[in-house]
């Protein structure tokens, strides 16, 4: 009829609607053990061994004992220090690397490449002995910057391949066109390459905060004094030989999983699109 607007009413598919309820099914189980794991932070100690999904008296006073009744502050500073430092120290070394590898073709440049997803397969673990004897004859057991070079280094190779894919994908014609108005090969890499490469380099720096943020062995064996290890052996010396303090420890699991759970939701898009570079030519 004139004067009215139609409206297209819009139809749901019986398949999107499956692949919805799929979807919050699997979100639901994921977050599952989170809940729990808040609920259990938050019980008394008395009340730990219940049966019940829900604590009769929320014990807020846990959180503030996980910081008064150990080295909880200092593991944390000691964390945000060395993932700070090894993701600045890898995307320092890393995106030079990457840039130089993307836009010359040099001889060997695929036997790198190939070099770089190899150290990928190597863990930690394998070189613990040789890292500990090295660091042992420095005497840089118990710092800072040895959690730091050493997360740097197992991180680089990652940083590396994610950046040599995203800067490849960025048309070299606007460097050109860059150095033609005046720019050099390092003014241009500053003035439009890295704005252009920032979703690759926010994945880069995401998955190496995220790598020595959780990471464990290394931090476990390399510092042995309490208040210069990291969050997460900190948060493991709440187990004992004959007791387990589950609420503190429960308690501290929060604290270490809040930081990285706001940097990634602020930032999930540019990752998801760091992720993806040079899949589409």
């Amino acid at each position: 009829m004139a004067g009215r607007i139609a409206v297209k009413r819009r139809t749901i598919r019986p398949r999107t609607l499956v692949v919805a309820a799929a979807a919050w099914l699997l979100a639901v189980v994921f977050l599952l053990p989170y809940a729990e794991m808040v609920v259990t932070a938050l019980r008394p100690a008395d009340e730990l061994r219940d049966a019940s999904y829900l604590p009769r008296h929320f014990a807020w006073s846990n959180f503030v004992g996980v910081w008064t009744d150990s080295t909880l502050g200092d593991n944390l500073r000691v964390t945000l220090l060395v993932a700070g430092g090894s993701t600045l120290l890898a995307l320092l070394v890393a995106l030079p690397a990457a840039y130089y590898t993307a836009r010359v073709r040099y001889r060997g440049r695929r036997y790198f490449l190939l070099l770089v997803l190899v150290t990928q397969m190597f863990q930690p673990t394998s070189l613990l002995v040789g890292l500990y004897r090295e660091f042992f004859q420095l005497d840089m057991l118990n710092s800072v910057w040895t959690l730091v070079l050493c997360n740097a280094a197992f991180n680089l190779a990652f940083a590396v391949w994610i950046l040599t894919a995203y800067i490849g994908s960025i048309p070299v014609e606007l460097e050109e066109a860059a150095m033609i108005d005046g720019l050099g090969r390092l003014g241009a890499l500053r003035r439009v390459v890295l704005p252009l490469a920032m979703p690759g380099v926010v994945t880069a720096v995401i998955f190496t905060f995220i790598s020595a943020w959780n990471e464990f062995v290394m931090g476990l064996t390399l510092s042995t004094v309490p208040s210069s290890q990291p969050l997460t052996v900190g948060i493991n010396n709440f187990i004992g030989n004959y007791t387990v303090q589950w609420n503190y420890l429960f308690a501290g699991s929060v604290v270490a999983i809040l930081p990285v759970v706001v940097l990634f939701a602020l930032i999930e898009r540019q990752v998801v699109s760091g992720l993806t570079a040079g899949s589409v030519k």
